[in-house]
């Protein structure tokens, strides 16, 4: 991952009805609530915190700009840790790892709003989201390393527990049970999207006009920079991940992007990476690359990455134009050619001359 922070040039790798106005290159800068907070001397920056946190098996960074930055850098070092020992699901005590181990159980506030996002997202996008897929990747060895091509067999015993039909949620109760012994529920697809947003409420709370959050590639952002010019989001090249696609430029907006890149081993010549199709449960082979998120919700940003990147181009396509006002994105396909939305068309800078538009 490609990192320069001096530039804020951040590296994405992973990775209600809003607009997309803060792409705007020329956009004036958003001031905090509390003039205070930020001087109007243009030659003077403001408070400036910073954290490095590893959790959720991946390094972060949150950096913060106002009068409350480090009160808030630290609140957003605690959520991140309270939210990986809640929602882990490799952490046995954790809730999630409760719930697996007991087939169910009560559901604490988050757990609860992720799991209705998540069903939600599962409707929506056809069964291409699905957060139970826990099986499935223990067999392919994504969860502990032990990497195995899984035989057809092994497969058509695990889909069963796969089945969203199969959990039963009660919501007025709080209680989730699973129906079939071996079911496990995972948000790995969403959590990392859902504690960004978590961290901008954070922002919100301490008056931070202008921040940023990079969970392991999944970035998020705050108002714009404290020089009042949007924040510059590499896109990883998932051909040449040691470079970049090309650049974002944006403002209050979560950028996740998911290829298979990122985990993949190879057996008897063949390549296998972790997105898989949950309705083969075989490594999914859409003829995409990498699907970037741009949206000012986190949470539906890193659910939506993984689910384009099933549904592949044509049917991602169009599920954009279903959704326009939800989200934007960046379709890279096998072989190498880039397809942006409309909505960010100008926002982003290509290190290739020629993308294609996708329109209305």
């Amino acid at each position: 991952m490609k990192q320069t922070s001096q530039k804020f040039i951040l590296c994405c790798c992973i990775a209600g009805v809003l607009g997309f106005a803060g792409c705007a290159k020329e956009n004036q800068a958003i001031q905090p609530k509390n003039s205070a907070s930020q001087s109007t001397n243009s030659n003077e920056q403001p408070a400036m915190a910073e954290a490095n946190v590893f959790a959720m098996d991946t390094f972060m960074k949150i950096v913060a700009y106002g009068e409350q930055a480090e009160q808030a850098v630290q609140v957003a070092q605690q959520e991140i840790q309270r939210l990986d020992a809640l929602l882990s699901t490799g952490k046995i005590e954790s809730e999630i790892g409760q719930i697996n181990q007991n087939a169910g159980g009560h559901c604490s506030q988050d757990t609860a709003y992720l799991l209705q996002r998540s069903l939600q997202l599962y409707q929506d996008t056809q069964g291409a989201f699905n957060i139970m897929l826990y099986p499935l990747m223990e067999a392919w060895g994504f969860v502990n390393g032990e990497y195995n091509v899984p035989s057809q067999e092994t497969l058509d015993q695990l889909l069963p527990l796969t089945e969203i039909a199969q959990l039963q949620y009660d919501a007025e109760n709080n209680q989730l049970q699973f129906m079939k012994q071996g079911m496990k529920i995972d948000f790995g697809g969403i959590a990392k999207g859902y504690t960004s947003a978590r961290i901008m409420e954070i922002f919100e709370n301490f008056d931070v006009a202008s921040g940023v959050v990079n969970l392991g590639g999944n970035v998020q952002v705050k108002g714009k920079k404290p020089d009042g010019t949007d924040w510059k989001i590499g896109i990883q090249n998932p051909q040449k991940p040691e470079e970049y696609l090309g650049v974002l430029e944006i403002s209050d907006q979560a950028v996740i992007t998911s290829g298979g890149y990122e985990r993949f081993f190879e057996q008897d010549g063949q390549q296998y990476h972790h997105i898989l199709n949950p309705a083969t449960g075989k490594t999914a082979r859409s003829g995409l690359s990498s699907v970037t998120i741009v949206s000012p919700d986190g949470t539906l940003a890193d659910g939506l990455s993984t689910s384009l990147f099933v549904m592949g181009k044509e049917a991602a396509e169009q599920y954009w134009r279903n959704h326009s006002q939800e989200f934007q994105a960046i379709l890279v396909t096998d072989d190498g050619a880039i397809y942006v939305t409309e909505g960010i068309e100008n926002c982003f800078e290509p290190e290739q001359k020629e993308i294609h538009i996708i329109k209305q």
